[in-house]
């Protein structure tokens, strides 16, 4: 595949991200000059990669620490109504590829699997029923269903059900429209799509090297072929770095004031994969419960049911491991890379500030597989060793930045870092990426290419594609759109 010289835009790697931002970019302007990065030999890899990545659908139905506890014990369910539009935007685009026939099956990479929450004890009981109180009010979470009776919870998540005492006190909520999705075949349709439909091939084993001003117009990009070694030189008008964990290093390396003080801390995870067929047939449910005092968000332990390569999967986690890499087939030096003298301050104070998190995670990585099988049993009371084993997933990095109070601080979610023009934006950060992944990218739309989106056809073409773009929600709306992405998606 030739490069060219010059190119609209390039996208720094070959994941969800990328795949988002050049289809809605072609699909608003065909005639946009896109190139494509992938360092590695193939798309959708790491973080994208199915058994790299949580892979929920994230969509705040059943993740509590998207609804934390207010100083007067009411729950503020904010962060969860902005999650769970982000996903349904999502949901749009699939469903407009869907109608538009660019995608043809929908159910090989998003499956209906209902969401539950679920808590032991007299005070997380007490939370989620007062959790459940605020979504039943709220029209996107209104179908919620509430219930601390174990012969109600015994047909919802039976598995978990087994071996119980009477006297244990427990709640759980459960909302009918979850959704799991493997965004390891979703990103690979996409480029597909971009590839056969609007000749926008994805260029593997092309590693960036650097980024540079060329004039106030263009970015030069360095790319070198790890197979033939050859170096190329890329001019562009838009440059999106979007290589995960590989991110912050590239954006080190470009002249922009915006990047200053952005560090980053490597998270691993890893899961407990069950390979008996008996026990993941009694699961059906994705199951979501509080983390411990003091963990840290990203710790939330759930029992989910996956679909990996056409098969039915079990697995329960998520624990923490550590490696200084930044990606899963990143370098031991990453981390050590990534120390510069404008965010020395910045990450001394994140280490500092969350002493409790570094305790975690130096826990989580001594465990052995014993202690974690005593977590599962939490889930699962009977789990015998034999039937799970443990299996590595993806490198994260959370995002470390300036505070005024604190010197730095560890941010979760993701961030969009841009120059002032928008002609250079860099994704940083992690959870709930890539199920916000359509959101996310619509947002750097509007920073690196304004002129698709303020012209009355751009407008409209993006209502059409994503009707909750940039719109007022009411319950009407919000379920008629739910209704119809229901029907084209299958669910």
């Amino acid at each position: 595949m030739k490069i060219e010289k010059e190119y609209d835009l390039i996208c720094v790697g070959g994941g969800i991200m990328s795949a988002n931002l050049a289809l809605l970019a072609k699909l608003l302007n065909p005639k946009l000059k896109i190139l494509i990065l992938e360092r590695l030999n193939d798309v959708a890899q790491e973080s994208s990669a199915a058994w790299n990545n949580a892979g929920t659908g994230h969509s705040a139905l059943c993740e509590l620490n998207y609804c934390p506890e207010n100083d007067d014990k009411s729950i503020s369910i904010k962060k969860a109504i902005e999650i769970c539009k982000k996903y349904e935007i999502s949901k749009q685009l699939w469903s407009y590829l869907v109608t538009e026939k660019y995608l043809e099956n929908p159910t090989d990479f998003v499956t209906s699997v209902k969401h539950y929450s679920w808590v032991t004890g007299a005070e997380n009981s007490d939370y989620l029923k007062r959790r459940y109180q605020a979504f039943k009010g709220h029209f996107m979470f209104d179908t919620i269903e509430f219930t601390q009776d174990k012969n109600q919870m015994k047909q919802w998540f039976p598995l978990l059900m087994n071996d119980r005492n009477a006297d244990e006190i427990m709640a759980a909520s459960k909302v009918n429209r979850g959704t799991e999705v493997n965004y390891g075949v979703l990103t690979k349709a996409l480029f597909s799509i971009l590839e056969k439909e609007f000749d926008t091939p994805v260029h593997c084993t092309m590693e960036v090297l650097d980024v540079d001003s060329d004039t106030d117009l263009d970015w030069t990009v360095e790319v070198k072929n790890t197979e033939t070694k050859e170096v190329h030189q890329v001019d562009a008008k838009h440059v999106f770095i979007g290589a995960g964990g590989g991110s912050l290093l590239l954006l080190q390396k470009v002249e922009i004031d915006e990047k200053e003080g952005y560090g980053g801390f490597p998270v691993s995870g890893e899961w407990l994969v069950c390979n008996n067929p008996e026990i993941i047939k009694q699961h059906n449910a994705k199951v979501y419960s509080k983390a411990g005092i003091g963990d840290p968000p990203m710790s939330t332990p759930h029992l989910d049911t996956r679909y990996i390569d056409g098969k039915k999967q079990l697995m329960f986690g998520p624990f923490a491991g550590f490696s200084p890499k930044f990606l899963k087939e990143g370098s031991n030096l990453d981390l050590f890379k990534s120390v510069q003298f404008d965010n020395i301050s910045p990450m001394l104070g994140a280490f500092w500030h969350n002493l409790p998190l570094t305790k975690y995670l130096i826990e989580q990585v001594m465990m052995g597989k014993d202690a974690r099988m005593d977590a599962l049993r939490k889930f699962v009371k009977n789990a015998n060793n034999d039937d799970w084993e443990l299996m590595v997933a993806g490198q994260r990095v959370q995002i470390i930045k300036k505070d005024e109070f604190e010197g730095g601080k560890l941010q979760f979610g993701t961030e969009v870092i841009s120059s002032k023009d928008g002609s250079i934006t860099c994704l940083l950060g992690a959870s709930p990426g890539a199920s916000n992944a359509t959101a996310i990218m619509l947002q750097v739309l509007e920073k690196a290419f304004p002129e698709l989106l303020e012209t009355s056809e751009g407008k409209r073409k993006l209502r059409e594609i994503v009707p909750f773009y940039n719109t007022e929600l009411t319950s009407e709306i919000f379920k008629k759109e739910l209704k119809k992405s229901k029907k084209i998606l299958k669910l």
